[in-house]
């Protein structure tokens, strides 16, 4: 007779989730860590005891906010290579719909995190209960069905029994490179507290090994030969080479080759700042040097990259007449995009094998010397942008980071998501290990930096964790400082005030909106929102969440503080409030922050306002420029 244990769902689940390992190149760690979690009628009395009856087997970590529970998991698995993550258990209602926004962000962004949403009684005692939403076409449809097209699997479980192959599925789907993202396993509340006689052998310590398939060989033929006949060949790096730990094995063939690398956003830091191959970001952010060299390249070869819109230039970028790309991914689906040849595989294994099928090729001198002088002077730039002559003086946004950069180890961890920072930091930071670029850029969600941080500070306990974060990002979501309070996560948020949402209020003067609806301003006369700044004090907010706070008036100040933040063992804010780049910046200057390449964002076709009539004319010089690889 086969064993079984009586347990609730949620007491059975608990227990498979504490026995569920990953492992991969030999080394096994545990799968689901721990468990987020905020409390209702839908899952206090299912998931919320079979924590508390687990004893710590499962352990417990509180949140404030929904959302942000999504977003410190997805920090914890990016910062864990994708190959441990979070649960997330919420309630039913509001607490269930709350994880939507970060459900998407972590299936766009092709990280792990398992939600167990509480659901509707799935016996029906009472029609409609509490929070229930009713459709009037189908008695099956809960609030947890909005989960559905941003998850990567979904599941209710409406039957004890349905637990066991549905938990089985969840697993497959979050420990496969080519398919994780955000996993649902809707869990009625009646049914999570039902009872059931469950084989002991789910119970089991299970392994799920994260292989590193190779290319197939005919593919690799025909990617290597294209690569062979490049003059001008170019490497992208995506968010893949991180996620298969391939940084070395890129740096082993860029240095056998001279294939200079541009990286995407989620890519940067493949290469350390200082390697002479690496020509910083790509894109509609990237670098003057590595937009010039997409713009000549004649073979791109793309290593774990999606090819989104800001990479591509809204597909403006890749200007060579004969240019073809090759594809390294181990989702299909992308290696398919730029009509490139696909080589389907993991990102480190693709990589050995490709430097392998091209030993003895090399680039010709000329454009290794082209590129590396290009790399010279763009270094220079930075300097310049991130220099202050005046340490007496309020810091511009790119002095910041150069402040930061000066305060910065190694391996230090700097996390961004929404803004204009992603686009500064694009193309500004200089990237010293891996890992320690994290900007969130698949969403742009913002919100995520602070809750981010506290997930990849549980992640990586041994280095420091740095939140760069706006007023309006920081008003979006700040409550996870009471959980960084709370769990003693030495945690450093740098909140700068420039009194509004200044990406989009620049993006909407180039396009044509005059900034409208985009500044922290009192109402003027007009009744526009022209009027004085907010007397909004966020400095005074995080101090009464529990942070310690230093404000930074000048550059000076800003250093100190950031040192003093840097060793302060607990959770800190640095409140600065920027200036903009007054009129007597050097021209250069100008030109690092002024984007390299277009991106696609429709002005109005018919207007009366003169800003737009201007905008839309660009517009359209731009458009024309958009090209369909096929």
């Amino acid at each position: 007779m086969t064993a079984t244990l009586r347990l609730t769902v949620a007491q059975a689940l608990l227990r498979f989730l504490a026995a569920q390992h990953t492992e991969r190149d030999g080394c096994r760690q545990r799968l689901i860590t721990a468990c987020w979690g905020i409390f209702g009628h839908g899952n206090v009395a299912g998931v919320g005891q079979a924590l508390l009856e687990s004893g710590g087997e499962l352990p417990y970590l509180q949140g404030r906010n929904e959302q942000a529970m999504v977003h410190a998991a997805v920090g914890y698995a990016r910062q864990s290579d994708r190959l441990r993550a979070h649960a997330v258990t919420t309630s039913i209602g509001p607490g269930a719909t709350n994880l939507v926004t970060g459900a998407a962000l972590a299936t766009i962004n092709r990280l792990p995190v398992l939600l167990l949403p509480g659901d509707v009684f799935a016996g029906r005692p009472a029609d409609p209960v509490l929070q229930q939403l009713e459709v009037p076409y189908a008695g099956d449809v809960s609030v947890n069905d909005a989960l559905r097209p941003v998850s990567r699997y979904f599941d209710r479980v409406t039957r004890p029994e349905a637990l066991i192959p549905a938990a089985l599925e969840a697993m497959r789907v979050l420990t496969d490179p080519a398919e994780t993202g955000a996993v649902t396993l809707a869990l009625p509340q009646d049914v999570q507290a039902e009872a059931y006689d469950w084989p002991a052998d789910l119970f089991a310590e299970r392994v799920w090994k994260v292989r590193r398939p190779l290319p197939d060989p005919d593919a690799l033929a025909e990617a290597a030969a294209a690569l062979w006949a490049a003059e001008c060949p170019l490497i992208v790096a995506g968010g893949g080479v991180h996620h298969s730990g391939a940084e070395e094995a890129l740096a082993t063939l860029v240095e056998a080759t001279g294939i200079p690398v541009a990286s995407t956003q989620s890519g940067k830091g493949a290469l350390r700042y200082d390697h002479p191959c690496d020509l910083g970001g790509i894109g509609h952010t990237g670098t003057p040097n590595a937009d010039d060299r997409a713009r000549a390249a004649d073979l791109v070869l793309g290593v774990g990259t999606r090819w989104t819109d800001f990479t591509t230039a809204s597909m403006t970028l890749f200007r060579n007449p004969g240019v073809r790309f090759v594809n390294l991914n181990i989702a299909p689906p992308d290696t398919g995009r730029m009509s490139g040849l696909p080589l389907v595989a993991d990102a480190r294994a693709g990589l050995e094998v490709l430097t392998e099928a091209l030993r003895g090729y090399r680039v010709d001198p000329c454009y290794e010397a082209k590129y590396t002088g290009a790399k010279a002077r763009w270094e220079r730039n930075v300097d310049s942008a991130y220099e202050a002559e005046d340490g007496g003086v309020r810091p511009t946004q790119t002095q910041v980071l150069g402040v930061l950069d000066s305060v910065v180890g190694d391996v230090d961890v700097v996390i961004n998501a929404a803004g204009s920072l992603p686009g500064d930091l694009h193309k500004l930071w200089r990237t010293r290990s891996r890992r320690q670029y994290h900007v969130e850029y698949g969403y742009s969600c913002m919100g995520y930096e602070i809750p981010a941080a506290i997930g990849v500070r549980l992640a990586a306990p041994d280095r420091t964790v740095w939140a760069l974060v706006g007023d309006g990002t920081y008003l979006m979501m700040p409550t996870e400082l009471v959980t960084a309070v709370q769990q003693g996560l030495d945690i450093n948020v740098v909140l700068l005030q420039n009194h509004g949402y200044a990406s989009i209020g620049g993006l909407s003067e180039a396009t044509g909106g005059e900034g409208f609806g985009t500044a922290y301003r009192f109402r003027a006369a007009d009744g526009g929102f022209t009027g004085d700044p907010l007397p909004v004090d966020l400095a005074a907010n995080a101090a009464s969440l529990g942070m310690e706070v230093l404000r930074a008036g000048t550059v000076d100040e800003l250093r100190d503080a950031l040192r003093a933040a840097r060793d302060s063992g607990r959770p800190t804010c640095v409140h600065v409030v920027t200036r903009a780049p007054g009129p007597d910046r050097p021209p250069h200057v100008g030109e690092v922050l002024a984007p390299q390449a277009w991106w696609d964002v429709p002005v109005a076709e018919t207007a009366t306002r003169p800003a737009a009539v201007k905008a839309r004319a660009e517009y359209d010089r731009r458009a024309v420029e958009r090209r369909r690889h096929l």
